[in-house]
């Protein structure tokens, strides 16, 4: 779900005014699990424009305040989390940690990064939610760690059904900036995209596995 519709709206604005997300229905992307994707998001961009940063990180604590009260401690799931989890963090005057994608091979061997303890209540910070399926595997490191995980905040989100299943099935909530749902028509009105382009891109977030084979 999306947090406010008019933050949704200028939050798609900004991705697209800065290429942080690019449409290409007629020249398709190839994502990493051989998807074709007719759409591209980089968020790491936002960290270089200033107003646009800071209107992410105030929208993202907003959640965390008025969504997810009584967190403790604020979470980043590697890579791109983490800069936005640490402002989030930094807004809240709330202690920052970040989860990685797997344990250290050296030293400590630590896949959570930063002090907690059991019993403190954590919220992820996510760049981008596809499937949610690397967001999830976070949240169960934390989980197994003894944190209770109140739930997750992400900038942009596809909205894919999959997603939606696989966060009912883990008993996680999340709640995000932006999602597709809301950027077409943004997309439409700032002439990045024709009207005639509206169908295909629909057709691709119903089933993006699909799509174009």
């Amino acid at each position: 779900m999306i947090y406010d519709i008019d933050i949704a709206k200028q939050v798609a604005k900004s991705l697209l005014q800065i290429n942080a997300i690019i449409l290409q229905p007629n020249n398709p992307f190839v994502w990493a699990a051989g998807w074709n994707s007719p759409i591209y998001c980089d968020n790491r961009k936002t960290l270089s424009y200033p107003e646009i940063r800071n209107y992410i990180r105030q929208g993202l604590s907003a959640i965390v305040k008025n969504h997810y009260k009584g967190a403790n401690v604020i979470a980043g799931v590697a890579t791109a989390g983490i800069p936005h989890g640490a402002l989030v963090a930094e807004e809240l005057g709330l202690p920052f940690i970040y989860v990685r994608a797997k344990a250290k091979e050296h030293g400590k061997q630590n896949q959570i990064e930063g002090y907690f303890e059991q019993g403190q209540s954590v919220v992820l910070v996510e760049d981008l939610i596809s499937s949610g399926k690397s967001s999830l595997d976070a949240a169960a490191v934390l989980h197994e760690s003894g944190m209770n995980v109140k739930g997750m905040v992400s900038i942009f989100t596809y909205g894919f059904d999959a997603a939606t299943e696989n966060f009912k099935a883990a008993e996680c909530e999340y709640v995000s900036l932006c999602d597709y749902k809301t950027l077409l028509p943004q997309a439409i009105e700032s002439q990045y995209i024709e009207e005639k382009d509206l169908a295909i891109l629909k057709q691709w977030r119903e089933d993006p596995s699909i799509w174009k084979k």
